[in-house]
C-alpha cells in the first residue's frame, strides 16, 4: 500500500511504507506519480484549521481525482471508499504521513501496527525556516536582571507558552522548542534567579579587602561576613522562583499561559499553578522531580525548621563555606559536568555541546558557588508535590505528563504516581529518552505538546496526539514515531496511558523496560 500525504502548503511529498522519498513538487500538474495498486491506496487530507488529518481508502486509481488546491474532488456515487480518519492531530502546519501494513487500528492491549512520521526540528543549515529567538533581560529585583528568551511574538492571538528549566541549566535548554513551537505559538523560556544568566550583578556578601588582594571581584562572591542590604533576605528557594514566575507572567507576558517544566522546572510549574490557578491554562510535566529541598519549610513545620541553623540566606556560615568550596570544586569541573550529561541522556549520539558550554559558562560566574549553596540549603516549598497536584486537580487545571523512560533520576515510577493521582491526565512515556526528553527527542516532545495545546484550545474537537476520538483516551496504545534528523531516520516508541490506567500497566511497563536491559546486557 502506498500513501499520499498533502497539506495546505504549496509542497507535497509522496512516500511509501518504507518512508522512501518518491517525489516532491510544488503542484500535481506534470508530476509523474507512481502507479498505485487499485485496492490498497490511502490518501491523507490535512485540515489546517482543525489540525486533523482525514484518511481515505479508495478502490480505484485516483491520480485524476485529486484537486490539490481545493482538496478532494467529490466522489461519484458508484465510487467505493472507506474513511478511516480523522486518525490523529497533525500538530503542525506541515502535512505528514501515518502508514501501516494493514488498516490503522488501535488495540486495547496497547499494541498498534501504526507508525507515525512527524516533523523534525527546523534546520537552518538546510534552508528550513525556524522561529528567531530573542535574548532579553527584565529587571525585577534590585541588582538582578532576569534573563529570558522569547520567540513567536508576531503570532498575535496564539496561545502563550512558558518553559521553566531544570536545576543547573537555563532558557538555553529549550532552544529546540523555541525554534519550532515559536512558529505557531508565542513562546518564552526563563532563567531562575541564581541560575543561568539570572545571577546577581554584584556580590551579595563581599569579603573584606585583605592585604595583597588587588581586586575582590576576581574571587568567588557571597563568602563574606555580612550581606549587602539588598541581599539580606535573599534565598534561592522554590517560593522565590514561584514569585519570579508570577511577576514575569503578569508584567512581561500579561495573560494566562501554558506552563511546561523539566525536572526542577516541573516542580515549580506545578507549585505555581497550584498557587496561581488564574494565571495558568495548563501544565506539562517533563520528568518533573517530585521532591525539592531538604530543610523543612518554616511555615508548615516551624518547630522542625528551628533545628536547622541556616536556611540558604546570606552571608553563608563559615562551616558551610568550607563545605561548599570543596564540593563546588568537584561538581563544577568540566569533566564532572560531562559525566552528568552522559548519565542523564539515554541516547549518547545527542549533540549536547551547546548545553555543556552554557553550563560551564554559568559555573565560572563568581556568584555561582554561593548561589549553589543557597539553593541546596533553601527551605522546602510550602506545598508538597502531591498537595500541589491535588490543588491543580481541584481547580480543573489540565495536566499533561511526558516522561523519558530511561531517566536514571526521575524514573517512570514517579510519573505513574502522578498518573494514579490524576487518571484523566494524558501520560506519554517516551523511549529511548532520559531525564531531558525535550532536548534529547525534541521532535517528539514538540509534536506532543503542540497537539495537546491544540486539543485544549479546541475544547476537545481536535483529538489528543496519537488518538482518533475522545473515547480512545480510556485505553493504552503504543506507537513508533519516526522523524528525520541530520538526514537520517530515527524512531522513538511512545506509549499513551489512558484513564483506565491500572497497576498492571505499571508492572508490565517495568517488566518490559528491564527485560530489554537484560537482553541488551546478555
Amino acid at each position: 500500500m502506498e500513501i499520499l500525504s498533502y497539506s495546505s502548503v504549496s509542497c507535497c511529498d509522496v512516500v511509501n511504507l518504507r518512508w522512501n522519498f518518491v517525489v516532491k513538487s510544488s503542484s500535481f500538474s506534470g508530476s509523474k506519480l507512481p502507479a498505485f495498486r487499485k485496492s490498497r491506496v490511502l490518501c491523507a487530507n490535512f485540515d489546517s484549521t482543525s489540525g486533523v488529518v482525514n484518511y481515505y481508502h479508495l478502490n480505484q486509481s485516483f491520480s485524476k481525482k485529486l484537486n490539490y488546491r481545493g482538496g478532494f474532488r467529490p466522489l461519484n456515487s458508484h465510487e467505493k471508499f472507506k474513511q478511516v480518519g480523522p486518525i490523529l492531530s497533525s500538530g503542525s502546519s506541515d502535512g505528514y504521513v501515518v502508514g501501516a501494513e494493514e488498516d490503522a487500528n488501535i488495540s486495547g492491549t496497547g499494541k498498534s501496527v501504526t507508525k507515525v512520521l512527524i516533523p523534525g526540528v527546523p534546520n537552518e543549515s538546510n534552508g528550513e525556516v525556524s522561529a528567531p529567538i530573542s535574548s532579553c533581560f527584565w529587571e525585577w529585583k534590585p541588582k538582578f536582571n532576569v534573563h529570558y528568551e522569547k520567540a513567536g511574538s508576531e503570532n498575535v492571538g496564539s496561545p502563550p507558552v512558558l518553559f521553566l528549566p531544570g536545576f543547573g541549566v537555563g532558557s538555553f535548554h529549550y532552544e529546540k522548542q523555541m525554534k519550532d513551537l515559536g512558529r505557531d505559538f508565542r513562546v518564552w523560556a526563563i532563567d531562575f534567579l541564581g541560575q543561568g544568566r539570572s545571577l546577581p550583578l554584584e556580590d551579595p556578601a563581599p569579603r573584606a579587602m585583605e592585604e595583597g588582594m588587588s581586586d575582590r571581584n576576581t574571587h568567588a562572591w557571597g563568602f563574606g561576613d555580612e550581606s549587602e542590604p539588598w541581599a539580606s533576605e535573599l534565598v534561592y528557594s522554590i517560593d522565590l522562583w514561584q514569585d519570579q514566575v508570577r511577576y514575569f507572567i503578569e508584567e512581561v507576558i500579561g495573560e494566562p499561559v501554558y506552563l511546561a517544566g523539566n525536572s526542577l522546572g516541573g516542580f515549580v510549574a506545578l507549585y505555581f499553578a497550584a498557587c496561581n490557578p488564574h494565571l495558568v491554562k495548563g501544565v506539562t510535566l517533563l520528568n518533573a522531580t517530585p521532591f525539592w529541598g531538604f530543610v523543612p519549610n518554616p511555615i508548615r513545620s516551624p518547630r522542625l525548621a528551628k533545628m536547622f541553623p541556616w536556611a540558604g540566606t546570606f552571608p553563608l556560615p563559615a562551616n558551610v563555606i568550607k563545605l561548599v568550596e570543596f564540593v563546588w570544586q568537584k561538581i563544577s569541573d568540566p569533566r564532572s559536568i560531562a559525566q552528568i550529561l552522559e548519565q542523564v541522556y539515554a541516547d549518547h549520539s545527542t549533540d549536547v555541546d551547546k548545553v555543556f558550554i552554557r553550563i560551564v559558562e554559568t559555573a565560572e560566574h563568581p556568584a555561582a558557588a554561593a548561589s549553589f549553596a543557597s539553593i541546596m540549603f533553601a527551605p522546602q516549598a510550602e506545598l508538597s508535590f502531591k498537595e500541589a497536584l491535588s490543588r491543580c486537580q481541584t481547580n480543573n487545571i489540565p495536566v499533561c505528563l511526558m516522561y523519558g523512560k530511561e531517566d536514571p533520576w526521575v524514573q517512570p515510577i514517579w510519573g505513574f504516581q502522578v498518573k494514579k493521582q490524576v487518571p484523566e491526565a494524558p501520560f506519554y512515556e517516551i523511549s529511548p529518552a532520559g531525564h531531558c526528553p525535550h532536548d534529547e527527542v525534541p521532535e517528539v516532545v514538540n509534536y506532543l505538546l503542540r497537539g495537546w495545546i491544540k486539543n485544549l484550545e479546541s475544547q476537545g474537537s481536535v483529538a489528543l496526539p496519537l488518538l482518533d476520538t475522545q473515547e480512545s483516551t480510556q485505553i493504552n496504545i503504543a506507537r513508533d514515531l519516526e522523524f528525520i534528523r541530520d538526514g537520517s531516520k530515527k524512531s522513538v516508541k511512545v506509549r499513551f496511558f489512558g484513564s483506565k490506567f491500572s497497576l498492571w500497566d505499571k508492572i508490565s511497563s517495568y517488566i518490559s523496560s528491564h527485560s530489554g536491559k537484560l537482553k541488551f546486557n546478555s
